[in-house]
């Protein structure tokens, strides 16, 4: 058994370690460790179960040491914006909090209480500017005056700390720091003027390193532990879409991707920022890529209106075949459009209930079964990708032709087609695992197993085999 590369890729509701090998210009994946993420409330606040997911990960390792894997180094994605803090000894000074949580609600119109001051702050960040984003996580603590933010040594977005509590080594990777709202985008470092506006400690941001940098390697507790020694762990796009990006596959011009999953970014590949009034006002936002590339991108609702459904029916004990929900919606003939962005669907307490009545206020066709659902949210996500299509259009210096989906949504074939439909242009679905593949390639160009950004496509394009979907 060849060099293995373990790609650790924490989601929003699931965590995975996912070993790769290569193995004639082709990469093998397989699933080693699957674990459970979940969001806990206690008292007023959200949290993520870091300790529970810390040791998930550290089993995960053990159990690609039990399989036999020869290890070589490590890489890990998670989810953006989240971040928690350490102490001067080194200690995790509390559970990170969730960006769903509420204590950032209207902070963004205090700190930016004039169309010129959002302009500035933008041709600065070139940030889309949201309530969930770190820097008004952090006015938040700061209006609290959390002790936190005076007593803390460092902070570190979630796949940092992951890092941190694997080497001791403490830093902040590139692609997760961008979608903090804390960097200037040219620079792609600090913007100590909105740190400062802030009211937050410089002192609490680290080195900025990129991806495919060396972050340190296993502590010899770990290392012992998980029996796979004192590899290397790496920093890959550590913004799981960074890393899912990366293994788009193919190098076309004029292409976007749409990273489906709970969210949807969609957008394009850039070599600089776009900063101007009219990207602002479209909601773009400019994020870090992997190999000096950025992600020009929108944030949009994905499937997690859907998730949240699915949840709601089982909790009532209903089945929830996504396959027989497919079929029916299919054959619907509903075409409800709903906003996807609305905050009404942001966490209402009955998502079913809050699309029903948006659709009967608006005077349009009631949802009732399970494919009327399906094809309401299919469809209004399709017509919104289309919208954020046409924007991008019009910043870019050429129009895209060619739509690539990546991530677990592009397992949803009618939405494909749908997208297909409403963009009027081909689209290519998959792989599923992008983020994963994306994660260990860059690590196998980080040691030198893939010796350049030609090559490492090449593996990707051997290594999966999209479905193209054509508009009708």
């Amino acid at each position: 058994m060849g060099n293995t590369y373990l790609a650790v890729d924490f989601g929003a509701g699931s965590g995975r370690v996912i070993a790769g090998t290569l193995c004639d210009g082709k990469l093998q994946i397989d699933e080693v460790h699957r674990f459970a993420n979940r969001q806990i409330r206690i008292g007023k606040r959200l949290y993520w179960d870091f300790p529970a997911l810390f040791q998930e990960m550290v089993d995960g390792l053990r159990a690609a040491a039990d399989k036999g894997y020869k290890v070589k180094s490590i890489g890990i994605d998670t989810w953006g914006v989240d971040f928690g803090f350490i102490d001067k000894n080194g200690n995790l000074m509390g559970n990170p909090v969730c960006y769903r949580d509420e204590r950032t609600k209207g902070l963004p119109d205090e700190f930016l209480g004039s169309p010129e001051e959002r302009s500035s702050h933008y041709a600065t960040t070139g940030t889309q500017v949201m309530e969930i984003n770190s820097l008004f996580q952090l006015i938040s603590l700061k209006k609290e005056n959390d002790p936190q933010l005076s007593t803390a040594h460092r902070l570190l977005f979630m796949p940092d700390l992951f890092s941190y509590f694997l080497t001791g080594n403490a830093n902040n990777e590139y692609s997760i720091a961008s979608t903090s709202e804390l960097l200037d985008a040219r620079k792609r470092n600090w913007s100590w003027e909105i740190i400062d506006k802030a009211g937050v400690p410089r002192d609490l941001f680290g080195e900025i390193i990129m991806p495919g940098t060396v972050r340190g390697k296993l502590k010899s507790d770990i290392a012992k532990y998980t029996g796979l020694g004192e590899v290397e762990v790496i920093a890959v796009g550590s913004h799981d879409t960074a890393s899912a990006v990366y293994a788009l596959p193919s190098d076309e011009k004029n292409s976007a991707f749409l990273s489906s999953g709970t969210w949807s970014l969609l957008g394009t590949l850039t070599n600089e920022p776009i900063l101007n009034e009219e990207a602002r006002t479209s909601g773009f936002t400019n994020e870090g890529g992997a190999e000096g590339k950025i992600r020009f991108l929108q944030n949009i609702t994905g499937l997690w209106i859907l998730q949240r459904l699915i949840a709601e029916w089982t909790k009532r004990g209903e089945e929830c075949s996504y396959e027989a929900m497919i079929a029916e919606a299919t054959a619907s003939d509903i075409e409800s459009i709903i906003p996807v962005d609305d905050s009404i669907f942001t966490n209402p307490a009955s998502m079913e209930q809050t699309i029903q009545d948006y659709c009967s206020n608006n005077n349009m066709q009631v949802p009732h079964t399970k494919g009327e659902f399906m094809r309401c949210i299919t469809l209004s996500l399709a017509q919104r990708y289309r919208k954020a299509i046409e924007q991008m259009n019009r910043l870019i210096p050429a129009p895209i032709e060619k739509l690539h989906i990546i991530g677990g949504g592009c397992r949803n074939t009618l939405l494909n087609q749908l997208t297909a439909n409403a963009t009027g242009i081909p689209v290519s679905a998959g792989p599923v695992e992008a983020t994963a593949i994306g994660n260990i390639l860059m690590q196998a160009r980080a040691t030198g197993d893939i010796s350049s950004y030609s090559q490492m496509k090449e593996v990707i394009i051997n290594s999966v085999q999209p479905t193209l979907y054509t508009p009708m």
